[in-house]
């Protein structure tokens, strides 16, 4: 056989070429591989091609890929990795070229029969992905008697590593969707477990820190310690319960943003006064940076002061005695821009990006010394993407962190449809 010419060589590359791109625009594995033997048939001047993949639960080759006048009798058919050609360059993960079939017990003849193609000269290379063989791809009888050459070996070897890497790409999808499926149970599983949990808790709470204030004020100062420890834990409870109940009244939907004006200067003075109190206990110094400015806004007030109160309570939380929490309001091109700044301990760069997810704690379990779920910012970020707007924190460690959260001027409309918090 003559030596390949400048003009073949090139027309091979640039058919090569056209396969890879296959990679992206074939509509399905199965078309895309089709043109794989196609090519490989026409490049090498063999009668026809196919590819094998191996079946590791019948520990076989099967057929995967193969023309379509021999597909039925193909596809139900097992290659063993003993007595076959391709089981030979599947397990050495080597190609084979044999010249003559006919003298080599090494070819599978069974196929043959069933087909009743007589095989006289085969090439066949591995398809390998990432060092580990995943099936074989052959082609057969090259045309006018002639031998298998190097370069046709080259081509099958080049067009086998495009079609690994295709069957690669299918099993990395199927994968990606099986973990997604499985996300989405998990989801659901930790959807349903908050609202239960989040139900019958209310009941029995709802009982021990009724009673247990009653009780308050009718025994003695010989108990109240006692009592004030069951109210304040219960307290504690039910704002637990809240958030984990808000959490899931957002992501099923059911939350709803009440408009009606606020001021948003009125919020921010409410919450300072409601944990001045704990902050001066503490000798920590809260205020509000803001002027007279009132900041009227069409929005649920509730929600916004839920917001800011968690947004405070955490910064309190992490800010050592002799600290400060301020909490500034301002206008900021279309939008209400609120921060609240503190000089606490900081927050580690790695845990910045989720520390918005539900159930996300910056301390570990074993030296966590702060109490709380991880469900305070979490349903902040909800209620204030309720309202059209979003929130981000800036921080250093030793050194505080800012939070700040921006509200449309002109309001939101009451939005119906589910909000979730918890996916970018």
């Amino acid at each position: 056989m003559h030596p390949m010419t400048a003009n073949e060589r090139i027309d091979h590359l640039e058919r090569l070429l056209e396969v890879v791109r296959g990679l992206t625009t074939a509509p399905d594995l199965e078309s895309f591989l089709q043109t794989i033997i196609a090519e490989a048939s026409e490049m090498t001047d063999s009668e026809l091609a196919s590819i094998l993949e191996y079946d590791e639960e019948a520990k076989e080759l099967r057929f995967l890929s193969m023309p379509w006048f021999d597909r039925d009798m193909l596809r139900p058919m097992g290659v063993p990795l003993d007595g076959s050609v391709a089981g030979l360059v599947f397990l050495k993960k080597q190609p084979l070229i044999i010249q003559d079939t006919r003298a080599d017990i090494r070819h599978f003849k069974t196929v043959d029969h069933v087909t009743k193609h007589e095989t006289y000269s085969l090439v066949a290379v591995p398809l390998i992905v990432r060092g580990e063989a995943v099936g074989v791809l052959e082609a057969l009888n090259k045309r006018n008697d002639a031998h298998y050459t190097e370069e046709d070996l080259t081509i099958l070897e080049t067009l086998g590593a495009i079609a690994a890497q295709a069957i690669r790409n299918v099993e990395l999808l199927r994968k990606v969707k099986a973990a997604r499926i499985e996300l989405a149970e998990l989801e659901r599983l930790k959807t349903d477990f908050i609202a239960i949990t989040s139900h019958e808790l209310r009941t029995p709470l709802g009982l021990i820190l009724g009673h247990a204030t009653f009780l308050r004020e009718l025994v003695g100062e010989e108990y109240a310690s006692q009592l004030d420890t069951i109210v304040k834990n219960a307290s504690r409870l039910k704002e637990i319960v809240e958030n984990i109940s808000s959490v899931d009244n957002v992501q099923t939907g059911s939350a709803r943003v009440r408009n009606h004006k606020v001021s948003l200067s009125k919020i921010v003075d409410d919450v300072v006064m409601t944990f001045q109190d704990e902050a001066s206990s503490r000798d920590i110094t809260l205020s509000k940076d803001t002027d007279d400015t009132q900041f009227y806004i069409d929005a649920d007030g509730v929600k916004i002061n839920i917001a800011l109160s968690n947004l405070v309570k955490n910064a309190l939380q992490f800010t050592d005695s002799g600290g400060s929490v301020s909490i500034k309001v301002e206008l900021d091109s279309g939008y209400y821009k609120i921060a609240v700044r503190d000089t606490g301990i900081g927050i580690p760069a790695r845990d910045l990006p989720k520390l918005f997810d539900r159930f996300y704690q910056v301390e570990t379990h074993l030296t966590r010394k702060h109490g709380g779920m991880g469900l305070g910012l979490s349903v902040t970020k909800s209620m204030i993407e309720l309202h059209g707007g979003r929130i981000w924190v800036e921080s250093e460690v030793g050194k505080g962190s800012t939070f700040t959260f921006l509200l449309p001027v002109e309001g939101v409309e009451n939005i119906q449809r589910p909000v979730s918090p918890f996916v970018e």
